[in-house]
């Protein structure tokens, strides 16, 4: 099993408050995980407006694959109108390594 994650490091667009972050942050979590079928959430951040930090995870059998899944995610965000990619952390985990890549 290897599980391939990925921390969008995401700077909001025309956001002024905790409520606009949301209406924006919660529809592109949601689409990743009904697009790609992985684990997404907002895992850092919170407390400011302008910025989130969104990590997704992809489980798969296949370390390519689990990486594969993990570059269409990172490649989706990257083309959203309404934010700027700042950075991108990427880690492998599986096999018999505690960190693979």
């Amino acid at each position: 099993m290897f599980v391939a994650t990925c921390e969008m490091d995401l700077l909001l667009g025309d956001v002024h408050s905790l409520k606009e972050k949301r209406a924006v942050v919660k529809p592109i979590v949601r689409e990743l995980r009904r697009r790609f079928d992985v684990a997404a959430a907002e895992t850092d951040f919170q407390d400011l407006h302008r910025r989130a930090l969104v990590t997704v995870g992809a489980v798969s059998g296949d370390a390519s694959h689990a990486r594969d899944v993990a570059d269409a995610c990172e490649e989706w965000v990257s083309g959203l109108p309404e934010i700027t990619l700042v950075g991108v952390r990427r880690r492998m985990f599986g096999g018999d390594d505690e960190g693979v890549g």
